[in-house]
């Protein structure tokens, strides 16, 4: 993507009131004045907080936001340009339940209150496969801590890659805390159980790897 379209679609988010673009100053100092009232001044309604970490271009956060009206889905990257396309189709589609934050998702706690939150999702995360990356893995203990504050007690969390690493590591790290695996698979197109949100929604890229028969893997766990 060139420069200019980059800028065009940095300035058309701009102008969409369902599009989020705090400083990281505004995050620190909590002058955004939306932790813990998302739902009263950001949606305006009172149902259930879903998060979408690192949404690219945001098809999955607009994919939930269809099959469930009566949730509010959030979709987080610090690429705007990318999630312009989600946050753009949400408005043309008209869907109310829809809206995109750009941040780093390391600050999630100090954007959302303890317990703010019903789910999250991580769709097709990078790996960070490096040892001198692994700080930056979205599942690593940092970040699983971060998620238990911002989530309600029963939180649920979804894990959707094709790279049997980031599977691997994650449960291993789950079953290792001791946390709550309540499903997981190295294959969701071949075996029977998942969900219908994790089969019936497809990224662009995530049809490529299913025909270049890449098997997608899912968990859904609670963190304690």
């Amino acid at each position: 993507m060139g420069s200019k379209n980059k800028l065009k679609r940095f300035n058309e988010n701009e102008t969409f009131e369902n599009v989020v673009q705090p400083s990281r100053e505004e995050v620190l100092n909590n002058t955004l004045g939306l932790k813990g009232c998302w739902k009263q001044k950001f949606f305006k309604n009172d149902n259930p907080i879903i998060l979408e970490l690192g949404c690219g271009k945001g098809e999955y956060t607009v994919g939930l936001a269809k099959l469930f009206p009566n949730k509010n889905f959030l979709g987080i990257d610090i690429k705007g340009a990318r999630f312009w396309r989600g946050a753009k189709t949400a408005l043309e589609d008209g869907l109310v339940n829809v809206g995109f934050l750009r941040t780093q998702i390391e600050l999630i706690d100090e954007l959302f209150a303890e317990n703010e939150v019903d789910e999250i999702w991580i769709t097709f995360p990078d790996p960070q496969i490096k040892y001198k990356r692994t700080k930056h893995r979205l599942t690593n203990a940092v970040f699983l801590e971060k998620y238990k504050y911002v989530l309600k007690e029963d939180g649920m969390m979804h894990l959707k890659t094709d790279s049997e690493f980031m599977h691997g590591y994650t449960l291993g790290l789950l079953h290792g805390q001791g946390q709550e695996v309540c499903y997981a698979n190295h294959n969701v197109y071949k075996n029977e159980g998942a969900p219908k949100e994790v089969t019936t929604i497809q990224t662009f890229y995530e049809k490529q790897y299913l025909e270049n028969n890449k098997p997608i893997t899912y968990i859904a766990f609670r963190i304690k």
